[in-house]
Parts: C-alpha cells; structure tokens; sequence
C-alpha cells in the first residue's frame, strides 16, 4: 500500500513541479498588475469628468466678489447719507422749516403745547338738596348744574382772551365738546361728576370782565342766589396746563346735501 495521503474522494492528491508553480506565480502577478492599471485608468477617467471641488482659489473669488458688494453698499450708503442732509438743510433754511416754525407758534394756543401762566378758575356746583329738601316751587332741574351752565362760563373765558383752558383735568381743544349726561358732565370719553372746574390761562382782569358781562353767566348767578347753586371765581397766580394729547382730526364726516337752486328765481315765477 502506497504511503501518500488521499483525500475524502479516495483519489491521491497531485504534487506540482517547480516549473508549473513559477508559471502559475507568473500569471498571477500579471492579472493584478493589470486590475491596478484598469483601476487608476477608471479613476483618472472619473477624475477628468467629475468637477473640481470648490478650491483655495474659488474661495479668493467668493471673497473678492463679497468685498466688491460690500464697497458698492457703502458707497449706496452714503449717497443716501448726502441725500438725508440736503433734505435736513432744506428744512431748516426753506419753507418747511418756516412752516414747522409756525406750527410751533400757534401749538399753545390749539392746545397741544403746554402754557403756563397766571389764571382765572371758576367752580360750578349742584345746590345739594334731595327730592325731601327741595324748596317748595322747584324742580329737580333747577338745582343742578347744566350743560349750557358750562358751556356759558366756557365761552365767556374765550371771549375774555383765555389763551388756553382746561375743564377739570383736560385741556380744551377746538374738537372738544362738553356734555352733561343726566347731572354728570361728560368729556373726551371720561365722566366726571360735580363740583365743575373750568381754568382759563390769560389776564385774570380781562377774564373777570367777561364773566361779569356775559349774560348767560349773569342768569346762572342769579339762580345761584336764589337757589344755592354752586358759584365762586379765583384768580391764580400761576398754573401750568399740559399740551391735548388726544386726537384732533375727526373720525366722521355726513355729507350735507346742497339744495339745487330753482332756475327761475323770480318770486311768483
């Protein structure tokens, strides 16, 4: 029996010759030299079509493009810059500057500036009697302040030259209007209720006279004599009323309708 070793098949195992395993060491070493040779040719191929990442020098040109748009910014900038100072010397040298200034002339005396100055204040007050106190021949009416008891003392002050006034603690503008809402007095959307203050900025000898020779006011004081309304006037020698700070343009308008004239104005035509 032969000594060599056999395989699981029962068949001998084949032993090479020098020669043939050179050959084979040969062939293999070819076949790897050309798979490396089929690689770096497919990569340098791919690297040929592919695009070049961005690189040091396209950041420079990312960074010069930038630079230039920041420059002609700039440059936008100060244009404007020149632009905002020759509108601001207009105003200060031409007729909007002078506009401006007149606005500021007139602005205490339409009630959005602040005044201060010697005054004239007058208080009005309800006589206090109850339905069980009331003197016999008068009414409820009769003994309680109304709104055309403020309106009098109101415009008697302007027609005294009160160069501005104040009703409790509002300014009184040209859009003001007192209301009396049963027997509180209601103003630019607040309610107050007696004693009625109403202050006028001006000479307190101007305003004295106009109180004493308005009529309407004359007719107040004689029903404050007769029936116990409240009535008293003192001059001040300084108050300082704030500027309005509500609205002044009207939120609402009505249309008034103009009547078509006639075509013949001839009477009896």
């Amino acid at each position: 029996m032969s000594d060599a070793p056999s395989d699981r098949t029962g068949r001998g195992t084949a032993v090479s010759s020098p020669a043939g395993r050179a050959r084979a060491r040969t062939a293999g070493v070819t076949a790897v030299c050309a798979l490396a040779g089929l690689l770096f040719g497919t990569s340098a191929a791919l690297a040929r079509a592919a695009p070049t990442p961005s690189g040091a020098s396209d950041l420079v040109t990312l960074i010069t493009a930038r630079d230039q748009q920041v420059r002609e910014l700039n440059e936008e900038a100060e244009e404007l810059r020149t632009q905002v100072g020759d509108l601001q010397a207009q105003v200060e040298n031409g007729e909007a500057r002078r506009a401006s200034l007149r606005a500021d002339r007139i602005a205490p005396t339409v009630g959005l500036a602040p005044v201060a100055g010697p005054a004239v204040q007058v208080t009005l007050d309800d006589a206090g009697y109850t339905l069980d106190t009331l003197p016999d021949g008068y009414s409820p009416d009769d003994v309680v302040v109304h709104q055309q008891d403020l309106q009098a003392v109101v415009n008697a002050l302007w027609a005294g030259g009160a160069e501005a006034m104040m009703v409790q603690d509002q300014r009184i503008v040209a859009t003001s209007s007192v209301q009396c809402v049963g027997n509180t007095l209601y103003l630019q959307g607040r309610v107050y209720s007696p004693p009625y203050t109403i202050t006028a900025v001006g000479d307190p000898e101007l305003l004295q006279a106009a109180l004493t020779a308005d009529p309407e006011v004359a007719n107040y004081r004689a029903w404050a004599d007769a029936i116990g309304l409240g009535y008293a006037v003192q001059d001040i020698p300084r108050v300082e009323m704030p500027g309005f700070t509500g609205g002044v343009r009207p939120r609402f308008a009505t249309a008034v309708d103009t009547p078509v004239p006639s075509e013949d104005p001839t009477p009896g035509g």
